[in-house]
């Protein structure tokens, strides 16, 4: 029987089954970035964004449209991680914007809302490049428009929907030849694509596992601790883990949980092959465990006193309010000008600290920091302009959209793509300027730093016309891999070759925590023997994963 529509629930239960799917299946989209550098993070990225968002509609109490739609879109908006999370999540926000308008989530309006997540991803991009999952979203609105005039059965629709965004993306090679050299789809639509196949396994009924978004029980006790405490009516919060020793039949589930709530409330009761998990508010825990007995043994067992709990909390929120006060008493005026930066390995933190930066988002390339990481970071500055310095092209949009959520400070994302331009534009920070006197001359600092960055390949791959095994050392410059081979001296030699030229004064080299202040010593008095012109600056990074990150000024 053809399906023509989507509750609310069902539409909550896809959603979570499609961040449940990439989230499953992050590694093997980590696998298809073009570079095989051992942080390859799309996957990861979209996962963790999608996830924010998941535990926010997970958290709902009321699953109406409109809480639905804003959970999913705030969640995914300030989880954002990375180019490809930023991307998806105003994918959900143009998406959810489209069908909280909506009376009957049909086709006609699957169809409307997918070209509105389309056109909304589109203006958050500067620069769209096809052969990427902006591409994949188009050729799948596209289709769903199309599929509108034909069809209004919602099985049919999304299977197609899906069958179109899977021709486009293996066609994203022959649009990106960096893809095609690399022999990969675009990581990214590949992604966006596990995403819908997770959402249509739910609508289907298949059954989804949803263990890694399944919020912790207690959770309920949260809740629960809003209200005085002689309104809590069940004062214990009980869990347990029954490990089964004879058959539990649905028969036996459906008794379990009638016997639960005539002693109780908040009730979950979850068979799972051998272990059956149980959550109950009750004012007699040791009835809960006796029936459970009659199951089988019992493990990982917590009891608590829930209106304990409360007056603890009660104290430590009057505590929390009086610091809070306190703080706002004495908290100094704003200062005109602060700054923010992405950082990664202790040296590099102190260098940033040193040069006056007031916040270090610890993260960078091995884990992207998200929005929410952003403004958190803005919030703890107090200044009324703020620069933040993303260091990492992968981390530019977070930091726009952290920007754009901000209404109380004026934020400047000055896009440095390495921690040495980062360097470069707060050196160049003048406190006599104004904002945009200064943000052109940091912009114009960034643009003469040219960098190189020296680590290991994790897989056999052919890019920028280099062979390269697993196990290689790769010098990747700013528009790719320039130098490769078996040493990390040679890499870092012949990559440092074709960054240096007439016009450059000094040589700036970081080495990483894999790096010994021997080598790294030994190194440096090669380069500093190769460019006697240069002065070369040298300072222990203490970043993970690449063994040396240089610049050239």
């Amino acid at each position: 029987m053809a399906t023509n529509t989507i509750s609310v629930e069902l539409l909550a239960k896809m959603f979570l089954a499609g961040a449940q799917n990439i989230e499953a299946k992050k590694e093997y989209i980590n696998e298809l970035n073009v570079f095989p550098v051992p942080d390859g993070d799309t996957g990861t990225n979209m996962s963790m964004t999608i996830m924010a968002a998941a535990k926010e509609v997970t958290a709902l109490a009321d699953m109406d449209l409109a809480s639905v739609c804003k959970a999913i879109s705030s969640g995914s908006l300030r989880g954002a991680r990375g180019n490809s999370g930023v991307i998806l999540s105003q994918l959900l926000r143009g998406f959810t914007k489209s069908i909280k308008e909506e009376e009957v989530l049909d086709v006609p309006a699957m169809a409307r809302a997918a070209v509105r997540a389309k056109e909304t991803a589109y203006k958050a991009v500067m620069r769209p490049k096809e052969g990427t999952i902006l591409t994949v979203a188009r050729g799948m609105a596209d289709k769903a428009v199309e599929l509108a005039e034909e069809t209004d059965d919602m099985e049919v629709f999304i299977s197609k929907v899906i069958e179109e965004g899977e021709i486009v993306l293996a066609q994203t090679p022959e649009m990106l030849p960096v893809l095609k050299e690399a022999g990969v789809v675009d990581s990214g639509g590949q992604g966006l694509l596990e995403v819908i196949k997770g959402a249509y396994d739910a609508f289907l009924g298949k059954e989804v596992d949803y263990s890694a978004i399944t919020p912790d029980a207690s959770a309920a006790v949260t809740r629960v601790s809003a209200e005085e405490p002689t309104d809590i009516k069940f004062g214990y919060c009980t869990e347990f883990i029954i490990l089964l020793e004879k058959d539990f039949t649905e028969k036996d589930e459906v008794e379990f949980k009638a016997y639960l709530e005539s002693i109780g409330d908040s009730i979950v009761c979850v068979a799972d092959d051998d272990i059956v998990k149980i959550h109950v508010h009750t004012n007699d825990p040791g009835l809960a465990i006796q029936k459970a007995l009659t199951f089988g043994q019992l493990s990982k067992m917590k009891i608590d006193n829930m209106r304990e709990e409360h007056q603890e909390k009660l104290i430590k929120d009057a505590e929390k309010l009086a610091a809070q006060q306190a703080s706002v008493k004495t908290e100094e005026p704003r200062k005109e000008s602060g700054f923010i930066a992405v950082s990664v390995g202790e040296g590099i933190n102190e260098i940033f600290r040193e040069l006056g930066v007031d916040y270090i988002i610890e993260g960078g390339q091995t884990m992207n920091p998200s929005t929410e990481d952003m403004l958190n970071a803005i919030e703890k500055v107090n200044a009324e302009h703020i620069y933040i310095l993303p260091n990492n092209k992968n981390i530019i949009m977070a930091a726009n959209q952290a920007r754009d959520l901000t209404e109380d400070k004026e934020i400047i994302v000055i896009p440095s793509k390495t921690v040495p331009q980062g360097i470069a534009a707060v050196i160049n920070f003048s406190a006599d300027a104004g904002v945009k006197e200064n943000e052109e001359v940091m912009m114009e600092a960034i643009a003469n730093v040219k960098t190189g960055q020296v680590t290991y390949a994790v897989r056999d791959t052919h890019i920028d016309d280099k062979e390269i095994h697993e196990g290689d050392i790769m010098g990747i410059g700013d528009t790719g891999i320039l130098a490769v081979s078996t040493s990390i001296d040679s890499t870092t030699k012949e990559m440092l070759a074709q960054l240096v030229d007439e016009d450059s004064e000094l040589i700036s080299i970081y080495y990483g925590e894999d790096v010994s202040d021997e080598d790294a010593e030994h190194l440096i008095a090669e380069i500093e023997e190769l460019y006697p012109d240069q002065d070369v600056d040298a300072h222990r990074g203490g970043q993970p994963i690449y063994y040396y990150i240089l610049a050239v000024e």
